[in-house]
């Protein structure tokens, strides 16, 4: 395989000319150029990526850090950003919680992963963090962007939804059809976009003449196997329930299992409405109501931002993400 100092001893012209014309930068005569250019082709001239990045002073990788590697939720976003940073020849380092430390350890070692593996900038999925670890990332906090979370120190780098209205279009959707007698699965008490929709659903429900404090809440972990047990212990308690909000999809997905299992119509007997609207909902059996929120868009236009940031680009950069529902079969008309 040819090197640079291949191509710089055919072209008859020093390395340092030869890495010049390669890279882009720096002046070079029009006809040393076109000779290093005639060499490279010659030769198959193909720089390594450690080369261009040796020639570019850029890494041209951009570090992705989410809190699992599991699941129908991260996996779009993960595709999203691997699409676009290819098709502009860069590439993604992704790093997840893992480890023995708690959450937010978990997530300070990921991102000092990313960064000691010279990412040019940073793309960050994690409640756990704090300003204190933003600030402790020094110049690398003006390259980094948060999805789904807000910090005060860098609110130009963030990109969210409005989970409050999220929660208001949940709690909407089943008003709609007429269920009064609710119940919810929610996610871990410690997220706060999902305190967020949790509590504008029930300030919903509140405005809408519904005493929220008989309405049975279970806090789980986001992921099928928490609403499964969820809505075991829903079933359990005997509270009964004509519709059930669920805080994302995975979690609505586990609790359809289960009221398959047990005989439980859905939507004959129980309305399931999801959140997040992510491919499980599509496929779900039934098809999963849920309430939309543009992750594809958000995490878009986030990277956008981060690449005009690194590399100088121009992209157009969107700051609102408008909330709706995708509605499909598990949501019914109730009936009682």
């Amino acid at each position: 395989m040819a090197t640079i100092k291949d191509v710089a001893t055919l072209a008859g012209v020093g390395v340092g000319t030869a890495s010049r014309v390669v890279s882009g930068k720096g002046s070079v005569s029009a006809a040393t150029a076109l000779k290093v250019k005639q060499a490279i082709e010659t030769l198959d001239f193909r720089p390594s990526h450690a080369a261009r990045s040796l020639l570019s002073g850029s890494s041209q990788m951009i570090g992705v850090y989410i809190p699992l590697l599991k699941g129908t939720f991260y996996t779009p976003i993960l595709q999203a950003i691997d699409m676009e940073l290819r098709a502009g020849g860069r590439h993604m380092v992704v790093a997840f919680g893992c480890g023995d430390g708690d959450v937010r350890q978990q997530a300070q070692e990921g991102v000092e992963f990313l960064v000691e593996r010279g990412c040019d900038g940073l793309v960050v999925m994690s409640n756990a963090l704090t300003e204190e670890d933003i600030q402790s990332l020094g110049p690398k906090k003006d390259l980094l962007v948060a999805l789904n979370h807000q910090f005060e120190s860098i609110p130009e780098q963030c990109f969210y939804a409005d989970h409050t209205r999220g929660g208001v279009l949940a709690a909407q959707t089943l008003l709609q059809m007429r269920h009064r007698q609710l119940a919810v699965i929610a996610g871990p008490q410690s997220s706060p976009d999902n305190v967020e929709r949790i509590a504008s659903f029930m300030g919903e429900l509140g405005r809408n003449g519904i005493d929220t404090s008989q309405v049975p809440t279970l806090y789980s972990d986001f992921s099928p196997e928490g609403g499964w047990a969820s809505a075991n212990a829903l079933v359990a308690s005997g509270h009964p329930f004509t519709a059930l909000f669920c805080a994302n999809d995975e979690m609505a997905v586990g609790a359809m299992s289960y009221f398959q299992q047990q005989g439980i119509s859905v939507p004959g007997s129980i309305s399931v409405l999801g959140y997040d609207d992510t491919a499980s909902a599509e496929y779900s059996a039934p098809r999963l109501t849920s309430v939309h929120i543009p992750w594809r868009e958000i995490t878009q236009n986030a990277l956008h931002w981060l690449l005009n940031r690194c590399y100088g680009s121009s992209y157009p950069v969107e700051r609102e993400f408008p909330v709706s529902v995708t509605w499909r079969s598990s949501v019914v008309m109730a009936t009682h």
